[in-house]
């Protein structure tokens, strides 16, 4: 006995992946934080270089905040907590904000 299988070749199925949505990580100014604790956590928890880091502290201290790195949402909030964690231990009310890209 054989079985014959059809196939109907006219279907075809297309998958469009999308990109994972980017998220900016915002360090805010305050009156209380140190440059010199933000300039340490941009280069400890955002892995910037010194240069980098002072440039984006000078940056945050003039316009009030500046985006300090872009990623996927679940590094994103990780970087985020990680650098509030280091502020809280230090004492300094330092604000960091995820908001989409």
């Amino acid at each position: 006995m054989t079985t014959d299988i059809v196939v109907d070749k006219k279907s075809v199925t297309k998958e469009r992946l999308k990109e994972p949505s980017k998220y900016k990580v915002i360090v805010c100014n305050d009156d209380v934080t140190s440059v010199e604790f933000v300039i340490a956590m941009l280069i400890t928890v955002f892995k910037h270089d010194e240069k980098s880091a002072m440039n984006l502290t000078i940056s945050i201290h003039n316009k009030g905040s500046a985006v300090v790195g872009i990623y996927s949402h679940e590094v994103a909030e990780q970087k985020s907590v990680d650098g509030t964690t280091m502020a809280r231990l230090n004492n300094y009310p330092l604000i960091i904000k995820v908001e989409p890209e």
